[in-house]
């Protein structure tokens, strides 16, 4: 009952095609195909060669085109007068520009001078509004300084000091950091806030 499997035995690891009518090769064919030191795997492996090879090549032009299209774009930007207008103006141009007909664009300048002092202001504006932001935020070694956050603090270590062994014994001392710390998150936001 168990002595036999229950898959058939392999017949032959090779594939035998019988045809209606009879193939005759010349001896010269069968004598250079047996010659031929090329085989399936030989010719899989020429394959994946040559396929590496056109990948290595395509990525290298790809790669030669970025660089040059790089080089290209950061000697526009630092032949430019100022890059900002003519990112979002790329038509717009400088009054010592002249347009095809010889004479001066003067309306396209003006929109370039009226970009400028608008980014201008509105950068003036935000460095302004930072400064003010920072000079009502208090220090990090003002927040140290906090008498009864370094009080908390000290008994917290000195409690987990004394019991090494049962850290759980200093829950009073925890809570009480956390309450200062809350306290001082409290103030600190309502600060920012302002």
């Amino acid at each position: 009952m168990g002595q036999n499997s229950s898959k058939p035995p392999p017949s032959s690891t090779q594939h035998v095609f019988t045809s209606d009518s009879p193939v005759n090769f010349s001896p010269d064919l069968i004598s250079a195909l047996q010659a031929s030191p090329e085989t399936d795997s030989t010719r899989s492996k020429d394959l994946e060669l040559h396929i590496q090879q056109r990948v290595h090549s395509e990525l290298a032009r790809l790669d030669a085109e970025h660089s040059k299209r790089l080089a290209e774009l950061r000697e526009q930007i630092s032949a430019s007068p100022d890059s900002t207008v003519e990112s979002v103006h790329p038509d717009a141009r400088t009054p010592d520009q002249s347009t095809s007909s010889g004479g001066v664009d003067h309306k396209a300048a003006a929109e370039g001078d009226k970009l400028r002092e608008l980014s201008r202001q509105s950068v003036q504006k935000e460095i302004d509004m930072l400064k003010e932001k920072l000079k009502r935020r208090k220090l990090k070694e003002e927040v140290v300084q906090d008498k009864a956050i370094e009080k908390a603090r000290g008994d917290v270590i000195k409690c987990l000091r004394l019991n090494d062994r049962r850290p759980l014994d200093c829950w009073r001392e925890v809570e009480t950091f956390k309450e200062e710390v809350g306290r001082l998150e409290k103030d600190f936001l309502g600060k920012v806030m302002d």
